[in-house]
C-alpha cells in the first residue's frame, strides 16, 4: 500500500515537474514573443521630436520662437528649468505613484473601474497614468474606448522600458496641451503669463495643472469661469491632501485668471531671422545679444516711431567694444510696421554717413603729427579742384582751433586736413578696420567722402568706432548669427593693424567727449559725433564710452529726403536715451597712452599754430614750389643702423625733395630739432622699432613716411 502512494506521490511531482516546466517555458516564450513585439513595434518616441526653433540669447533666454510645421508652439522642457512646486502639484494631482509603477498603475485602474461602475456606465476617470498620457500624446486616438484604453497600456509598459521617470515627465511637460495650438508647459506658460515656468504663482500651477484635461473647454481666454473652478478644483485636492496651507490655497484662489493670450516671444526679428537662414539645420541658435538690453532697446524704437514722423525707421547697435560681441541689435522702428518698411534691416543698409567719418581725418593729422589740437585752422570759404565744401548751417566760422572744427563738425577744415592726408589713406584706414566704403562708380575716390560721399552700414560704423575703445584697433563685430562660434560665442577678432595709432586715437576720444549733449538731454559721460547725409536722407550718432558703442541711424527706408532731420536733433537725443535706457554703468575712459604731450597753443612749435595745406586751387599762388616730400627712407622701409659704442645709434639721413625752408623734423609727434634750410636732416632715434617721422615746411605743408629701425 505504501509503495502504490509512494509511485503515485512521485507521478504527480514528475507531472507538476512536467507541467511546471512547461509553464516556465510558455512564459518564456510569451516575454519572448513580448519582447519581439515590442522591438518589432516600438513607440513612435521620434515622432514627437520636432519642436519650435528657438533664438536665445548669451544666456540662453529666449529672444524669439517659430511655430512648428504642422502650426503648433511646442517647446522643449528640461526639468530643471520649471519650478518644482508646479512639477509636485501636478504628480500629486495626476498620478500620486508616478516614480512607483511601471508605466501603469492597478490601483488607479481599480478605482477607475469602480467609478464607472458606481456611475451607470459613466467615465468619471480613465486611470491613467502620466506615462499613459505620454502614449496617448504620441499616437492621438479619435474617442475613449476599451481597445484604446489596452493600447495605451501596452505603449506606457513600452516606455518605460526605454525612458527614465524624469524623461518621460519631460515628454509630458513638452506634449501636452494647453488650448489651441500651445502644447507643453513653457509654451502655455509664455502664452498665459507671459513668462518662463521657473518660477509659478501657487495659482499658476494650479491652472496649468488643470488645463491639459480639457484644454479648449478651460482657455482662460474664452472660458474663464470654467477655467477658474477647474484652477480651484486643483487646489481643493492639494488642500485635501495636506500638501499646501489653507491660508495660501485661499490666497490662490482669489487670484484673478489672465484672461489674454500674450503674444510669444519677438525679440531681435531680424537679426533671428538670418541666425535660422545661415544655419537651417539649427533647431535653437544663441546669439550674442543681451535679451534685456534688447528689450530696451525696441521699446525706445517702437516709442519713438509717432515722435519721428510717417514713414520714417530707425536702427540701433550696440556692441561691447572689448569683445566685438553685439549686445543688441533692433532693424527698425517694428519689424511688422509696413508703413516704415519695418521688415528691411537698417543696421545692414548701405547709406551715405554725412560726418560721422570726419574723427577718422583727424586721427590721421594727429598721428602725422601734420597738426596738433591746439593747432588752428581757417573755416572759410575755399576751392578745391572745383570741389567747394559748405557747412551744414551754410555760414562760416572763421578761424577755429582743430578741436573745435571738430566739435562744430565744420566741413571746410575736415577737407583742408582730408586733402593733406589722402582720401586713399584714409580709405586704406578704413580697411584696417575691417569696413569697404561703397564708392561711386568710376574714378578715383575724392575729398568728398570725408563729408559722406561714400556708403557705410550702420554695423559697419559701429565696428569702426570700436577703434576707440581699444587703442586704436578695432574689432570684428561677432553676433551668433553666422554660427561660427559654439552657442553664439564667436572668437574676439582683432584686426591685424589699427586704424590710428594709439595717441591720435586717444586725442580724438578725448576731442569728442567735449561735445555738448543735445538739447534737453542728460550729459554722460560719453564721446560721440553725429552725421546728416545730403538732402537729410540719413541721421546719424555714434557715442561710446570706455567699452561700449553705440549707433543710432534714422531715416526713411527708400532714401526720400527728410527735411529737417539731423544727426544733432534727430539721432542724437535717440543716442543719449539709448545709453539711459540700456542701464549699463558708464566705463570710463583710459587714461593718455605713454609718451603723450598735451600742449598749449602757445608751446606749439610756429610751424603747427596755424594749418595750412596750400594744395586749394583757390588759394594756391602760380609758380609756388610743390610741397615737400620724403625721398628716403621710403614708406614703410626697414632701415638697419650700427650701434655706436655708447650704445647709441647712427643717425638716420632723411633726404627731401620740394618744399620751403627751413625744415622742422617730428618724430613720433614731437619736434626733435631746431628747424633747418638743408634737404637732408640727420636724425638719432631712441632705440629700435616702429616711428613715424614727418618733415614740415616753412608753409605749414608736410610729408610724413613710417618706418622700422632695426639695429646690426
Amino acid at each position: 500500500m505504501i509503495r502504490v502512494r509512494a509511485k503515485a506521490v512521485k507521478r504527480i511531482a514528475a507531472r507538476a515537474a512536467l507541467s511546471g516546466a512547461v509553464l516556465l517555458l510558455l512564459c518564456g516564450l510569451a516575454l519572448w514573443g513580448l519582447d519581439q513585439a515590442d522591438r518589432a513595434y516600438p513607440p513612435p518616441l521620434d515622432a514627437a521630436r520636432e519642436m519650435s526653433r528657438e533664438v536665445v540669447d548669451r544666456d540662453g533666454e529666449l529672444l524669439r520662437a517659430f511655430t512648428t510645421r504642422d502650426g503648433y508652439w511646442r517647446l522643449p522642457v528640461d526639468l530643471e528649468e520649471v519650478d518644482p512646486d508646479y512639477i509636485k502639484m501636478l504628480i500629486a494631482y495626476e498620478d500620486r505613484r508616478f516614480f512607483s509603477h511601471v508605466g501603469v498603475d492597478p490601483l488607479a485602474m481599480l478605482r477607475a473601474g469602480a467609478q464607472f461602475i458606481g456611475n451607470g456606465g459613466r467615465i468619471v476617470s480613465g486611470g491613467s497614468t502620466i506615462t499613459m498620457q505620454v502614449a496617448r500624446l504620441i499616437e492621438p486616438r479619435a474617442k475613449r474606448s476599451l481597445p484604446a484604453k489596452l493600447r495605451q497600456m501596452a505603449r506606457a509598459l513600452q516606455i518605460e522600458r526605454r525612458l527614465g521617470k524624469e524623461e518621460i515627465l519631460e515628454f509630458y511637460l513638452t506634449l501636452a496641451p494647453y488650448g489651441g495650438n500651445i502644447e507643453g508647459v513653457r509654451a502655455a506658460s509664455l502664452a498665459w503669463f507671459g513668462r518662463e515656468p521657473k518660477k509659478l504663482s501657487l495659482s499658476q500651477s494650479a491652472l496649468l495643472v488643470a488645463l491639459p484635461q480639457a484644454p479648449e473647454a478651460r482657455r482662460p481666454d474664452r472660458n474663464r469661469a470654467i477655467a477658474e473652478k477647474a484652477r480651484n478644483r486643483v487646489l481643493e485636492r492639494m488642500s485635501t491632501a495636506g500638501l499646501i496651507p489653507s491660508s495660501e490655497i485661499m490666497r490662490a484662489s482669489a487670484a484673478a485668471i489672465s484672461t489674454g493670450r500674450r503674444a510669444m516671444p519677438d525679440l531681435a526679428a531680424h537679426l533671428a531671422d538670418r541666425a535660422l537662414g545661415a544655419q537651417p539645420d539649427s533647431r535653437k541658435v544663441m546669439l550674442t545679444l543681451d535679451r534685456a538690453l534688447q528689450a530696451r532697446l525696441e521699446d525706445l524704437a517702437r516709442e519713438s516711431a509717432p515722435r519721428l514722423g510717417p514713414k520714417l525707421s530707425l536702427a540701433i547697435v550696440l556692441a561691447d567694444g572689448r569683445s566685438g560681441k553685439v549686445l543688441a541689435s533692433v532693424g527698425s522702428t517694428w519689424h511688422l510696421d509696413a508703413a516704415r518698411a519695418g521688415a528691411i534691416d537698417m543696421t545692414r543698409a548701405v547709406r551715405s554717413p554725412g560726418s560721422t567719418l570726419k574723427p577718422f581725418i583727424y586721427g590721421l593729422v594727429f598721428e602725422d603729427a601734420i597738426a596738433d589740437p591746439q593747432t588752428l585752422i581757417d573755416d572759410a570759404p575755399a576751392n578745391f579742384a572745383g570741389y567747394r565744401p559748405r557747412n551744414f548751417d551754410r555760414d562760416y566760422v572763421g578761424e577755429v582751433s582743430l578741436i573745435e572744427a571738430l566739435q562744430m563738425s565744420l566741413n571746410v577744415p575736415a577737407v583742408r586736413l582730408l586733402e593733406a592726408v589722402g582720401p586713399q589713406r584714409l580709405l586704406s584706414r578704413f580697411r584696417r578696420g575691417g569696413i569697404e566704403l561703397d564708392l561711386p562708380p568710376g574714378g578715383a575716390p575724392g575729398l568728398a567722402i570725408g563729408l559722406g560721399g561714400a556708403g557705410v552700414s550702420l554695423r559697419d560704423l559701429v565696428q569702426l568706432y570700436t577703434s576707440f575703445v581699444n587703442g586704436g584697433t578695432a574689432l570684428a563685430l561677432v553676433d551668433g548669427s553666422g554660427g561660427s562660434g559654439s552657442d553664439g560665442d564667436e572668437p574676439l577678432l582683432r584686426l591685424e593693424h589699427p586704424v590710428l595709432d594709439r595717441q591720435a586715437s586717444w586725442r580724438v576720444a578725448d576731442i569728442l567727449a567735449g561735445v555738448d549733449a543735445p538739447q534737453n538731454s542728460p550729459r554722460l559721460a560719453i564721446s560721440y559725433k553725429t552725421g546728416t547725409s545730403y538732402g537729410y536722407r540719413d541721421a546719424w550718432a555714434i557715442g561710446f564710452d570706455g567699452r561700449h558703442v553705440l549707433g543710432v541711424w534714422v531715416g526713411r527706408a527708400d532714401a526720400a529726403p527728410v527735411p529737417g532731420m539731423s544727426g544733432i536733433s534727430t539721432a542724437a537725443p535717440l543716442l543719449f536715451d539709448a545709453f539711459v535706457r540700456t542701464g549699463i554703468k558708464p566705463v570710463a575712459f583710459p587714461s593718455p597712452p605713454p609718451g603723450l604731450v598735451v600742449r598749449g597753443r602757445g608751446d606749439l612749435p610756429f610751424a603747427l599754430r596755424k594749418f595750412g595745406s596750400g594744395g586749394e586751387t583757390g588759394v594756391a599762388v602760380a609758380g609756388a614750389s610743390p610741397p615737400p616730400r620724403i625721398v628716403y627712407p621710403p614708406q614703410g622701409a626697414r632701415v638697419a643702423l650700427n650701434a655706436r659704442g655708447s650704445g647709441r645709434l647712427a643717425p638716420l639721413v632723411i633726404k627731401l625733395q620740394g618744399g620751403e625752408g627751413p625744415y622742422r623734423l617730428i618724430a613720433n609727434g614731437a619736434p626733435v630739432q631746431r628747424p633747418s634750410s638743408r634737404k637732408t636732416i640727420n636724425w638719432t632715434p631712441d632705440g629700435a622699432g616702429a616711428s613715424t617721422l614727418t618733415v614740415m615746411d616753412a608753409e605749414g605743408r608736410a610729408a610724413s613716411v613710417s618706418v622700422f629701425i632695426d639695429t646690426e
